[in-house]
């Protein structure tokens, strides 16, 4: 923890119990700030929180559905109440379900968009007004490279993606008066517990990898570093934009 461009902050992060929720948790962390690990796996939040008090950090466990309008509003204050304030929210829960138009069930439609897109609404909601008196804030979406492009299959996801981009901007737009900026993250193929199918199929793994003009999958540390870049002071002139890091995919 040698750069603590971080300190005094406290950083929120949905979905953190695992792969780019946890690298960029563990990323802040290192840079400082107090971290509030919230997603539905209480166990899993757990091992992460222990990992940041094993490196000198801390972190608290929240299990929370961040779907549920009240859950949320509760958790806002189970927050401000074990920090003292909330600077950084880093909107990374999401699910993908898969299917084609005609096959798919509405339920799976309303669960795909709740959690990418109704969940960021209520969390940014319920979290600015902390932003707002502590004078700081920090809000970072986990968009996504199908917020920029389609892929068969993906209707909902990429319709959530799409409308979470175009919520980043408008909120920017919302909060700039009071100095908070709100930005989007679309991560293309990096290399966490999700992907290691593909990662540890030999033939899989070259037929994606054909794909990236890199030549190779993302390092979440990667995702980490950039994720503390837009927390950051450093970012005080960003707002209302969509960072690609994707190792070329969509130039492609």
């Amino acid at each position: 923890m040698t750069d603590q461009k971080l300190t005094g902050k406290v950083a929120v992060v949905t979905g953190a119990s695992r792969g780019l929720g946890r690298s960029m948790a563990l990323a802040l962390s290192g840079a400082g700030a107090k971290l509030a690990l919230v997603a539905r796996d209480t166990a899993k939040l757990e091992e992460v929180a222990a990992a940041i008090a094993r490196a000198g950090g801390e972190a608290a466990a929240f299990q929370t559905d961040v779907t549920d309008e009240a859950a949320v509003a509760e958790l806002a204050r189970a927050i401000a109440a074990r920090f003292g304030g909330i600077h950084i929210l880093i909107n990374n829960a999401g699910i993908n379900i898969r299917g084609n138009l005609l096959d798919y069930k509405l339920e799976d439609w309303h669960k795909v968009i709740a959690t990418n897109l109704t969940a960021v609404f209520l969390m940014s909601r319920a979290l600015v007004p902390h932003m707002k008196a502590a004078g700081y804030g920090r809000i970072i979406n986990m968009t996504s490279i199908l917020s920029h492009v389609g892929l068969a299959g993906r209707t909902a996801y990429c319709s959530s993606k799409a409308g979470l981009l175009g919520f980043t901007k408008a909120l920017a737009m919302e909060l700039a008066a009071d100095k908070i900026t709100v930005n989007g993250i679309s991560p293309g193929p990096f290399a966490t517990e999700m992907n290691l199918p593909v990662i540890n199929d030999p033939a899989a793994n070259a037929q994606f990898l054909a794909k990236i003009p890199l030549g190779q999958w993302g390092d979440v540390k990667d995702m980490g570093a950039l994720a503390v870049f837009l927390a950051s002071e450093d970012s005080k002139f960003i707002t209302g934009t969509d960072i690609v890091i994707d190792g070329g995919w969509l130039a492609s």
